[in-house]
């Protein structure tokens, strides 16, 4: 199958379903922070997964895959991740420990990219258990609001949110070795492929005797043959769903 064009447009329905999105999130922060409306709240959550959802529908179906989806799809999860997260700790629902260790997470990835960058990749793209995890997530933090309200609906509540929070947050870390694995191997493989051009210029220098170039004329351009990562450039890491698939 062909690969989707991701191109550099901005204005595009995806886009602003995207941008609508993220202004959701003080919205969402505010209601569970200030007035408490917790339905409210759940409301804004709901709709701003329905437009992730669509947004990737029309992306893949219109042909608008844009490198500022790419950006704008996970950075919304996470901040919404992260701000429910938030509501929940400071009202006494969730212990702190379990917030701490999914930004320790995001974290590790983020100082991850620079060294990423230094051997010419760009993000990663995310892997199934980054999305599983993150649905997981975005489920559990809704049930973990309804279950503070006692009755048969929030101790039922309560079970699956926190089956579904402990689930996500062991698929969260796995994805993320998943990620270090992926670029340690892309990382050896780049310094491999270093060392073998240049020997190969060496052997086809004529000063040193044979005038004959041992590099590979058919090697890939890319450093590695894995088609889930590509060398970053002006085209950089593409997915035809605005780039989600995140960690």
């Amino acid at each position: 199958m062909a690969s989707p064009v991701v191109s550099d447009r901005i204005w595009t329905v995806p886009n602003l379903l995207s941008m609508l999105r993220l202004l959701g999130v003080p919205l969402f922060l505010w209601l569970i922070l200030g007035p408490q409306e917790d339905w409210w709240a759940l409301l804004v959550l709901a709709l701003a997964g329905l437009s992730d959802w669509l947004d990737g529908k029309i992306a893949r179906a219109w042909d608008q895959a844009t490198k500022l989806g790419q950006i704008l799809d996970p950075l919304a999860d996470r901040l919404y991740i992260f701000a429910a997260l938030l509501g929940l700790v400071v009202r006494g629902i969730v212990p702190w420990w379990l917030m701490a260790i999914l930004i320790l997470r995001d974290v590790l990835i983020l100082g991850a990219l620079p060294l990423l960058r230094h051997f010419g990749y760009g993000p990663l793209p995310v892997n199934f258990a980054g999305k599983a995890a993150t649905l997981c997530l975005l489920y559990a933090f809704p049930l973990l609001f309804i279950a503070g309200y006692a009755s048969i609906v929030g101790d039922v509540a309560r079970i699956v949110g926190w089956a579904f929070a402990l689930w996500g947050t062991a698929l969260y870390w796995w994805a993320g070795l998943l990620y270090a694995v992926q670029g340690l191997r892309l990382m050896d493989q780049t310094r491999r492929d270093e060392r073998a051009d240049h020997g190969g210029s060496r052997d086809s220098d004529p000063a040193r005797g044979h005038g004959v170039d041992r590099s590979d004329p058919i090697a890939p351009a890319t450093a590695d043959g894995n088609p889930g990562a590509a060398p970053e450039g002006p085209d950089g890491p593409g997915l035809p769903d605005q780039g989600r698939t995140g960690p």
